[in-house]
């Protein structure tokens, strides 16, 4: 019986790293799709806290991209701002603004009433 040589060895490790590595982030955005409809499917909670949920997403990605944004700054050499972070400011300024008009009805301040 024959064994490998090294070089045979290291060049099929090589092309079944190459492999895995053009298969992994397929894989795992499968089961990550997978894994949110299986909590979706099991939830049994309200449509408020999915909001809610949804909420805190929005404003903790919201917030590490206007740190990030703050760390920018630091950086010598750097102008102006590009696509996605425009578009993190606007989700910021936005979700402030839904923030309020939501709390203007909770406090039943909203809807404005107008007598004739």
């Amino acid at each position: 019986m024959k064994l490998p040589s090294a070089i045979s060895v290291i060049s099929g490790f090589a092309r079944t790293t190459q492999a895995l590595c053009s298969v992994y982030p397929a894989a795992r955005g499968q089961a990550a799709v997978l894994f949110s409809v299986i909590v979706g499917l099991q939830y049994r909670g309200s449509r408020g806290d999915i909001y809610n949920i949804l909420w805190a997403v929005v404003f903790g990605f919201a917030t590490l991209n206007i740190l990030s944004l703050a760390a920018r700054r630091l950086e010598p050499k750097r102008r102006g701002l590009s696509f996605g972070e425009l578009l993190a400011v606007i989700v910021v300024l936005l979700s402030v603004f839904l923030l309020g008009w939501e709390m203007l009805t909770l406090f039943h301040i909203f809807p404005i009433k107008l007598k004739r």
